[in-house]
């Protein structure tokens, strides 16, 4: 790897300009960041989501070294610094897990996992086949854990996908994909797994959904195929328990599925959304603008899908935005200073507008 000292105490790494000494972490363009820091190390460390009171992250974690072949969930206190050694699990260690979010109180954590189906991983896509997928597993189901990992409520109890659940500002609904009609839809419920609705009805993958600071809206990200072989590859898929996330875009609905609008028209794939906490504009991870396709970055758009701009400016990933309840950090994953290596990493920064 190429490195050269530049003026001004700059660090060039693979071409790439990175601020040195204090703020190493942050790339040249990256200006709404301030007092970066990395809390995770080695692994793969993703959807970490603030607790309530801006105190806790929650976050899913594979790493071989600590016995963890697949997704198990996570938390850790950002007061306490970066995590030195295994951090509080909260999952049962069996099966896989993803999506897990602070309920209110910020006492317990709701997530996804398939511990019910069978206690080993699950199996993987075959990655050689030249197309990349996610497995959409049928034996997801949704639980409610406290932070010494007993799981306190079962919210879903199904054979298909449910998962992808996050909480409204509010405290007062859960919003979840599931396949419990046919297709990958978005749906509410209440703190006790009630009162299920339906949100989104066209066909494609809706998913990955958080509401905005008021609790009145949804952002989601969504497949939408529309030619007749798009849909047919899409259907194909979806039976074998498979998605193809290659093809996305920003979608944004009232909590009851009206009012229903198309953000991004980027092409690619555009994902984990997160609302700014004016509510008037989302951030989220693109590869809209690599010619590849291979490096995702985030970029924030206004609502009504103008004043499109760049976030960050990593040269392989960054995904999973978060704003701190409060406004004042933004939480993401990224694949910078992991050594070349394929580790994705927590980081934390101070936002600044």
């Amino acid at each position: 790897m190429k490195k050269a000292i530049l003026a001004a105490g700059l660090l060039m790494i693979s071409g790439v300009v990175l601020f040195a000494q204090d703020d190493k972490l942050l790339y040249k363009d990256e200006v709404h960041f301030k007092n970066i820091k990395q809390y995770t190390f080695k692994g793969e460390n993703a959807e970490a989501y603030w607790s309530f009171d801006n105190k806790s992250v929650v976050l899913q974690i594979t790493n071989e070294e600590w016995g963890v072949p697949c997704d198990q969930i996570f938390t850790f206190k950002v007061a306490d610094g970066p995590i030195s050694g295994k951090p509080n699990r909260v999952s049962t260690g069996l099966g896989r897990t993803t999506c897990a979010y602070f309920m209110p109180k910020n006492k317990t954590v709701v997530y996804a996992s398939t511990h019910l189906g069978d206690k080993v991983c699950p199996p993987t896509p075959d990655r050689n086949t030249g197309r990349y997928v996610w497995p959409i597993y049928d034996t997801y189901d949704i639980f409610v854990a406290d932070l010494k990992g007993n799981i306190v409520r079962q919210l879903t109890d199904r054979k298909g996908y449910d998962a992808e659940a996050t909480v409204s500002p509010k405290g007062d609904l859960i919003v979840f994909t599931s396949d419990r009609s046919g297709d990958l839809e978005l749906y509410t419920m209440d703190l006790k797994g009630n009162n299920v609705k339906q949100i989104t009805n066209g066909l494609g993958y809706d998913g990955g959904a958080f509401f905005s600071p008021d609790g009145k809206k949804l952002v989601f990200r969504s497949s939408r195929p529309k030619t007749d072989a798009e849909i047919a590859d899409y259907k194909d898929l979806l039976s074998k328990g498979l998605v193809a996330p290659t093809n996305m875009e920003i979608y944004t609905c009232n909590i009851d599925g009206s009012d229903l609008r198309q953000v991004t028209n980027l092409g690619k794939a555009n994902w984990a959304p997160f609302y700014h906490p004016s509510g008037k504009k989302i951030i989220f991870s693109s590869n809209h603008h690599s010619p590849r396709g291979y490096n995702f970055n985030l970029f924030m758009i206004n609502e009504d899908g103008t004043g499109l701009k760049q976030i960050s400016f990593d040269g392989v990933f960054d995904a999973f935005p978060m704003f701190s309840p409060d406004g004042k950090k933004i939480m993401f994953s990224s694949n910078r200073n992991n050594g070349g290596t394929h580790d994705t990493n927590v980081f934390i920064a101070d936002w600044v507008e």
